[in-house]
């Protein structure tokens, strides 16, 4: 095996723990979720979903990077760990520094042309600049929305209401209609079936 194929052999061995990292949202009722499962519906949710997205911004949007962001955009939680999005006021600067050691220790030396793509890929979803990054980070913030709901798991550990899902969850969802329609037909179910308290305003 040559040196390069060695290289991306050992990043795919790499790659493989992402099965591991747990979220804090569960995947069924019994169980957390791992964040490669996050990953996989991420992509299978901005394909189905991807030609709305086209519609109401107007113009095209190049799925394929989509489809590695959500596949990629987490690999760095492999070494740096997935803080809750709850507490994400106790991470700030240290998780930014942290996760972009791991990219650049990780990412930078895939051979071929490979580590700059994927450290352009990581950067440009972090940024959050681009069409699809914002959207990608906008069914990011969702899919936790949307396992709490579907596997009854609720909002009680958080002690959240419907107001405080909303200031989480607006700021990134609302950059696609699709997706806000889609996250407050979520939030409302979830308050009819009692897994969300009402909002109190």
């Amino acid at each position: 095996m040559n040196d390069h194929l060695r290289d991306k052999l050992d990043f795919i061995f790499f790659t493989a723990r992402l099965r591991e990292v747990e979220r804090h949202n569960n995947a069924t009722a019994t169980r957390k979720e791992s964040v490669a499962e996050h990953s996989w519906h991420l992509a299978l949710i901005t394909w189905i979903l991807h030609r709305d997205f086209e519609q109401e911004y107007g113009c095209a949007l190049d799925l394929e990077k989509m489809l590695k962001m959500c596949l990629m955009h987490d690999l760095v939680e492999i070494e740096a760990g997935d803080p809750s999005a709850w507490n994400a006021h106790q991470h700030g600067q240290d998780k930014a520094r942290i996760e972009e050691e791991v990219a650049q220790r990780r990412f930078a030396p895939l051979p071929g042309g490979l580590g700059a793509e994927f450290l352009a890929l990581w950067h440009e979803y972090e940024a959050g600049e681009t069409n699809e990054a914002r959207i990608v980070r906008g069914v990011d913030r969702l899919n936790p929305a949307l396992m709490r709901f579907l596997t009854g798991q609720g909002w009680q550990d958080v002690n959240a209401d419907a107001d405080a899902l909303d200031r989480l969850q607006l700021p990134r969802v609302q950059a696609s209609e699709t997706l806000t329609a889609v996250y407050e037909e979520i939030r409302d179910a979830a308050v009819r079936q009692g897994l969300l308290a009402a909002a109190t305003s």
